[in-house]
Parts: structure tokens; sequence; C-alpha cells
């Protein structure tokens, strides 16, 4: 049992449950330190509770990730990537394809941003990405990629939604720059445009978006898995209204040439009315392709259904393995 598995939050809620009604029903009985010793232990269970719900949506204290599985030969590694131009340093998962242990081609890559509160572990962990891209390279409706998954944020209670927050956190230079930078350095990859493209969940699926419609030309793709059209937070220089706003820059700004895949569950309204907003101020040369599940709401099990499909949809827009 890990720490931030649902089986101890039940437990402390369950604990907290059980001293509420012991103590509605012997109140009367106990004397003072009898009742104090109740509320105690009411309260402590209470903060119990808090603190793994927290965990369990910030993924600060998480279990170890699943290990590469040894049938497929693929590689799931965990780097600490300095940022010389962001100013930050922060851990990174790396997902390298079993064809890369064995041959001498360079790569393309997808970045793949994670939601907020959150952390790449939800990748590995609840959308079990690993075995989803085995799956996909080994069908041959992938193309062997390298996928990064890199932290967003220095503080998992700080939501940067991949933005150069003011008197904050560069994130947008670390994840353009530093993590393409690192890369290039550290694995086989292609360093050209057509080998790069973004992903993401919820916040990540925006950040995805806004970081593709900012730099066109070092990505050539993105997939949203029911993302926003807007950024949720102040960034302090009012761009979360123009510039950080893909909307905003679809109505105002000339289109870059790029492709932009959206996904959302027909009963996640307000995703569902992100996307359609989009999807309708897209005009050339961008490229828009939407897709809709039917139910699942604004949750895991819908973006580890659409999962293999933005993952094939990336690969088909990006350049092959190169020799």
């Amino acid at each position: 049992m890990s720490a931030d598995s649902l089986t101890p939050l039940v437990a402390a809620v369950a604990a907290v449950i059980g001293t509420a009604v012991l103590a509605a029903l012997r109140w009367e009985r106990w004397r003072t330190p009898g009742r104090a010793a109740v509320t105690f232990a009411a309260l402590l269970g209470l903060a119990a509770a808090a603190v793994m719900q927290v965990n369990r949506m910030t993924e600060t204290y998480a279990s170890g990730s699943r290990p590469a599985a040894a049938a497929t030969g693929s590689e799931l590694l965990t780097v600490r990537v300095p940022g010389p131009a962001s100013g930050l340093t922060l851990t990174m998962y790396a997902y390298l394809p079993a064809a890369y242990r064995t041959g001498h081609d360079r790569y393309p890559v997808i970045e793949a941003l994670h939601g907020y509160p959150g952390s790449p572990r939800t990748w590995l962990r609840r959308l079990d990405v690993q075995s989803v891209l085995d799956g996909e390279i080994a069908a041959g409706r992938m193309a062997p990629t390298v996928v990064l998954f890199p932290f967003q944020t220095p503080d998992p209670l700080l939501d940067t939604e991949c933005t150069d927050l003011v008197g904050g956190p560069r994130t947008e230079t670390f994840l353009t720059t530093d993590v393409p930078a690192y890369a290039e350095a550290h694995w086989r990859v292609r360093t050209d445009r057509a080998g790069w493209a973004l992903t993401g969940y919820s916040a990540g699926a925006f950040c995805a978006t806004d970081l593709l419609l900012r730099h066109p030309t070092e990505y050539a793709a993105a997939a949203s898995l029911s993302g926003y059209a807007s950024p949720g937070i102040r960034i302090g220089d009012g761009t979360e209204n123009t510039l950080h706003n893909p909307a905003w820059r679809l109505r105002h700004l000339p289109p870059p040439r790029v492709a932009l895949w959206l996904g959302w569950a027909a009963d996640d309204r307000g995703t569902r009315r992100a996307s359609t907003l989009l999807a309708r101020l897209g005009r050339p040369p961008l490229t828009v392709t939407t897709a809709a599940v039917a139910h699942g709401g604004h949750s895991d099990a819908v973006w580890h259904q659409m999962e293999p499909v933005a993952f094939d949809w990336l690969s088909a827009h990006l350049a092959r393995p190169q020799r």
C-alpha cells in the first residue's frame, strides 16, 4: 500500500466519521479529559485525511513508478534538468523506445505536460503511458519516439500554466529552451522543428496549445486532451487576456502553419466549449482535428481513452526517425 493510494485516504475518512459518531453517542457521559481526547483524535484524523488528499492531488510524495517492461525493451529514465535559460532545475522523466537501444537513428520528440494540481507521475501511473507507447509503437500505429515528461513548477501548489510568471518561475522558457537543449545534448533526438511536438491533459492541454501557437518555429504539432482556450491564472502582465490566450491569438493574429488535435468528453462542458471554440477559430494554414468521447467528464479515464489516439495522430504529423 502506497501513501498516495486511495486506501489510506478512505481509512482516514472512516476514522473521522467513526470518531464523530462515537462522540455523538457518548458525549454526555464523558468528562472533560474524555471529550478533549476524542476531539483531538477527530482533528488528527481530519488533518491526516486532508494531507493525504492534497498529496493525491499534487503527487508530492508518490510511490515509485513502474520500471521499463523487459518484454518491450523500452526505458523510462529519471533525470534532473538544469535550466541555464530559465533559472529552474526540475525533474523530468524520459521514455526511450525499444529501438533506441539497438539503432543509431535520431528520434522525434513529444513533450507531454501534466495538469494542475498534479505531476508527470500521473502520466506514468494513472495513464500507464509506458505501456500505451509500447503498444502503439509495436503495432506500427506510432513511429519510435522519445517522449519527455517534465515537471512544470518548482512548487506543486503553484500553477504556472507553462508561462513565465512575472516575479515567478519561468516555466515557458524552461519547457521551450532548457528541456529541448538537455534532450539534444543527452539523447539521439531530432533537432529540427519537424521532429518536435507537444501534448497534455487538462491544464497541460492548455499548455500544449498555447506553446504551439507561441512557438511555431520550434514545434510542428500539439494534441490537447480536455484543454482550455485561456489560462486560469494571472501571469502578472495581463497577457493571460492576449498573447497567452489561444482564443485571442486565433482571433487577432495570423495563424501559424502548425497542426492541432483537440479532444474532449461530451459531458465535460467547460473543455467542450473551449475546444469547439478553438476549432471554430482555427483557419489555414493552421489545421485542426477534433475528437470527442461520449462521457467520462474531466477525468483520468477519459485521458487514458484518448491517449493512444492522440499519440498516433502526433506521430503522423512528426518527421520519422532520422538516420
